[in-house]
């Protein structure tokens, strides 16, 4: 058994026995919990803490997955005024039968509320879910339940099982009956409410990923590309990176990041990804000029309200050295680091954000890249946390890449992440690395620019 919150708890009383206010206060908390939670098997066990043992010893809660198939989600025990999880009845469950009158059979339907005791499973069982039943209740001990439907909007999502061990507690009630089916429907809306976001944020990645381009091919330029989800899946779907040949023979290179998250940020990514493809193929023009023509269509013809980039244009020149020309509108510097494991930021050419409303002059900034340099765009998830500033975190970058110089570029990448990715990171990142190559017969590392 794993301790399940280290909370002491109140001594126990019969559901019968709760003044009216109480049940009230109650049914208030539960909502509190279920609303402030966004984690829903946290707020499924801070509401299993209001229940035990104040209406029970032992809660169980069974859910119906999407692919329609039964899990034991938790079973929780009052022991010692600690929460108890006995993890060893958990698991998954034999299927629902649509015939089966046996109590939690008929709850997982949505067919009734039920009362049940040892005594209700000791006949021969009529489905492997009877089965379960008859081990937990010889396993818990409990002498009498009362099992719930748990609904959502549009399904039964699941069951609640309130079961008592000792035999002073009289039996539950119609009244009791009531108030757990109350209890229960709060949870439902939960449960639906927190598998429709699970549903859309998944969406928006795959669908991100999805629109995510495949790098172009560039002779003797090593070009790879990095996409990390947010670990909470509410931040998921502004970031992105491209690549791309222009007709000239240059290569554009894009990173940025879209305001907002799941589906309206990956829908808006793919906008502004395919309107700025289409600017930079049909117009031979400097970087600063593409993306402010870019800020004065986004109101009218994107859903993207505020965005950050920056667009660089690399190319080589007769004597194959190679060249970089970039602006910036509101996103962090691309970080160069040359092959002796100099680093400098490219922070010339900023300019505000995309969506300002704003008419401000834009720039551009260009660099003879030196051989084997490392160029490094990245999205804010990479140096943002809540426990630094942002110059620290551009400071950790640095200080993390530096040493990766001699790395390859695969190796780069993911050392990179590891190393640099704050803890406390709560946003996807996208990452976009290229290394220039050597130059024919030179001998010499200097650092462009310097």
């Amino acid at each position: 058994m794993s301790d399940c919150t280290g909370q002491d708890q109140t001594e126990s009383v019969s559901p019968a026995a709760l003044p009216a206010l109480e049940r009230l206060a109650l049914l208030a908390d539960t909502t509190a919990q279920l609303i402030s939670n966004i984690d829903v098997d946290e707020a499924l066990l801070r509401v299993v803490a209001l229940m035990i043992p104040r209406l029970a010893d032992w809660a169980v809660i069974d859910l119906v997955t999407d692919a329609d198939e039964v899990a034991r989600h938790l079973v929780v025990h009052a022991e010692e005024g600690t929460l108890m999880l006995r993890e060893d009845l958990q698991g998954p469950m034999p299927p629902v039968s649509d015939v089966s009158p046996m109590p939690l059979s008929r709850a997982l339907r949505g067919v009734a509320s039920n009362l049940a005791g040892p005594e209700t499973y000791r006949g021969s069982p009529d489905t492997g879910i009877a089965v379960e039943q008859h081990r937990m209740f010889k396993a818990t001990g409990i002498k009498t339940a009362a099992i719930v439907p748990i609904r959502g909007p549009r399904e039964v999502v699941g069951a609640l099982t309130l079961g008592r061990s000792d035999e002073r507690d009289k039996v539950f009630t119609a009244e009791d009956l009531a108030l757990l089916e109350d209890i229960a429907g709060r949870i439902g809306l939960a449960l639906e409410n927190g598998r429709h976001y699970q549903r859309q944020a998944q969406v928006a990645e795959t669908m991100q990923r999805y629109l995510l381009p495949q790098l172009p091919h560039l002779p003797g330029v090593a070009m790879t590309s990095r996409y990390l989800a947010a670990p909470d899946a509410s931040h998921v779907g502004g970031d992105w990176y491209d690549a791309f040949p222009l007709p000239c023979g240059d290569t554009a290179l894009v990173i940025g990041d879209v305001a907002g998250h799941d589906l309206e940020a990956a829908a808006g990514m793919a906008q502004l990804r395919n309107m700025l493809r289409a600017f930079a193929w049909a117009q031979d023009r400097p970087p600063h000029r593409i993306v402010a023509e870019m800020d004065r269509a986004l109101a009218h013809i994107t859903d993207v309200r505020m965005a950050t980039m920056v667009f660089a244009r690399l190319r080589a020149d007769s004597a194959g050295a190679w060249h970089l020309g970039w602006t910036s509108a509101g996103h962090p510097p691309p970080l160069l680091v040359d092959r002796n494991g100099l680093t400098r930021y490219l922070d010339e050419a900023s300019g505000v954000l995309l969506g300002t409303g704003t008419e401000r002059p834009r720039a551009d900034a260009r660099i003879a890249l030196s051989p084997e340099a490392t160029l490094v765009f990245y999205t804010d998830g990479l140096i943002e946390s809540r426990s630094h500033s942002l110059d620290t975190g551009m400071e950790r970058l640095r200080r993390h890449a530096a040493p990766l110089a001699h790395h390859p570029l695969e190796a780069f990448a993911d050392q990179l992440l590891q190393r640099a990715r704050p803890a406390d990171n709560d946003d996807d990142v996208a990452l976009l690395v290229l290394r220039i190559p050597p130059h024919p017969g030179d001998t010499e590392a200097t650092f462009a620019g310097e």
